[in-house]
């Protein structure tokens, strides 16, 4: 939990010290990279540390992890420009993609299933404190001392979470094999996920996404995954197995996570921008609609436990997709003239829905495999949320630009500064993709077996 903090509270404290870093270091052009390149390091990232948890053991990469993000913290700390921060970025979100699944990776080996049902809704509860916790620090931060604290706030936390695993979580790995490290695989992955998630990320945004240069990223891309695809066919222990592609639980679990990943971005995105632009609330009560979504997500993610081991997985990621198409046909009737109470309920319920959803299917994956490959495929699952929020980025932000360059005549990189009158069409098509995707989460929901035989612990 207190790893898992130091990732979730830094996804929210930023977003509202922007305008502090950008007076002080200038680089306005610039500051979008501060998240693209988090996200990038944190994404290709995760399948590699997935890995090496497995053939390493979970403690020394959960180690290497935080002391990666603290170390780019303080580095982010006393940044001198625009350019340097966002290579701190880098480090941190190289750390990042440490924490998280190998956070949830020791989760599945330490406890059995009764147990983690307890277990994912404390570590849910850590998102949802750290959505009210991170946007209300960075503004008493940039407000009244400095925005360089944002990132000073977490080295006391870090230096508490390596003293406790440490102290504390004692590892037997029992396997003594040397293992062999796929070195071309690791390679392949990720400069080939990278340029995906950057073609992606930043087509239509940075550069047109006819252009020669999203066309060469892309193309790069595809033929270094395509590579990546054959290399792990023949490697003696690959990054990440093809067989992870074969099975059930995981081919559905991964589905749901992509698809989630692509509603959290869309709602992420979006709905602080209405609120804001179109609702005419100020910043800080479009971030708490937003964090209604992640109050609402660990509530049902402590629920989820008891229900799906009475009903079974299936039954309980099906309730919840269909709790978020229903939170999703209340997004769609905000207007204009609608009440932001009435955005931030549709948030609420969504989030209530990804909560029934998201967790029972980690679970399952985890406990569907052995201690060996547990790693691997808690890292898979993370790397398809990560995928599915690129590909979001990219969706979303196409169908707004396509309204608003139908009304306007033009596109707009900065939609906050479209009017209103424009903004809103374009803002309710984008809800109306997220929709889609929740109809198709309840149709990814549906192949995951409703009974899973637990494997036995390894501790």
């Amino acid at each position: 939990m207190l790893s898992v903090g130091l990732v979730a509270i830094d996804a929210t404290i930023l977003a509202t010290a922007v305008p502090s870093v950008v007076a002080d270091l200038g680089g306005f052009t610039q500051f979008p990279w501060l998240f693209s390149i988090y996200l990038l390091a944190q994404a290709v990232s995760v399948p590699i540390y997935g890995k090496l948890a497995d053939q390493r053991g979970r403690k020394p990469m959960m180690l290497l992890g935080v002391g990666l993000f603290v170390l780019g913290s303080v580095l982010c700390g006393f940044a001198w420009s625009m350019p340097a921060l966002i290579a701190f970025r880098l480090i941190q979100g190289l750390g990042a993609g440490a924490i998280q699944p190998i956070g949830m990776t020791i989760v599945g080996d330490i406890y059995t299933l009764a147990e983690r049902a307890k277990v994912q809704g404390y570590l849910a509860s850590v998102w949802g404190i750290s959505s009210f916790v991170g946007p209300t620090l960075g503004g008493v931060f940039s407000d009244y001392i400095s925005w360089r604290w944002i990132f000073f706030v977490n080295i006391p936390l870090g230096v508490a979470a390596a003293w406790v695993l440490v102290r504390k979580f004692d590892e037997k790995i029992g396997d003594k094999t040397r293992h062999q490290i796929d070195y071309a695989g690791a390679i392949l992955l990720a400069v080939g996920g990278s340029l995906l998630l950057l073609g992606l990320l930043e087509g239509g945004v940075m550069w047109d996404w006819g252009s020669t240069t999203s066309i060469v990223i892309l193309a790069a891309a595809v033929v270094l995954l395509v590579a990546f695809v054959l290399v792990e066919r023949r490697a003696a222990e690959p990054i990440l197995p093809l067989w992870v592609l074969g099975q059930r639980v995981l081919n559905s679990a991964n589905s749901a996570a992509l698809l989630i990943g692509l509603l959290m971005i869309g709602l992420s995105t979006y709905v602080p921008l209405y609120a804001q632009s179109v609702l005419g609330t100020s910043a800080l009560v479009a971030g708490f609609t937003l964090a209604a979504m992640t109050l609402g997500w660990p509530i049902a993610a402590s629920l989820a436990g008891r229900i799906y081991l009475r009903v079974g997985f299936r039954t309980t990621m099906t309730l919840g997709a269909i709790i978020v198409v229903l939170g999703s046909g209340l997004l769609l009737m905000v207007g204009p003239d609608s009440s932001v109470l009435h955005l931030a309920a549709a948030c609420f319920v969504i989030g209530i829905g990804l909560g029934f959803s998201a967790s029972p299917s980690v679970v399952a994956a985890q406990s569907s495999v052995d201690w060996q490959t547990r790693g691997v495929v808690t890292g898979a699952n993370m790397f398809s949320r990560s995928v599915g929020s690129a590909v979001g980025v990219a969706l979303f932000g196409a169908v707004a630009n396509a309204v608003v360059a139908s009304r306007l005549g033009d596109k707009h990189s900065d939609l906050q500064k479209v009017p209103a009158g424009v903004l809103a069409p374009a803002v309710h098509d984008v809800y109306y993709g997220a929709a889609a995707a929740a109809v198709l989460l309840v149709a990814a929901v549906l192949f995951m077996p409703n009974r899973i035989t637990e494997r036995p612990l390894r501790y």
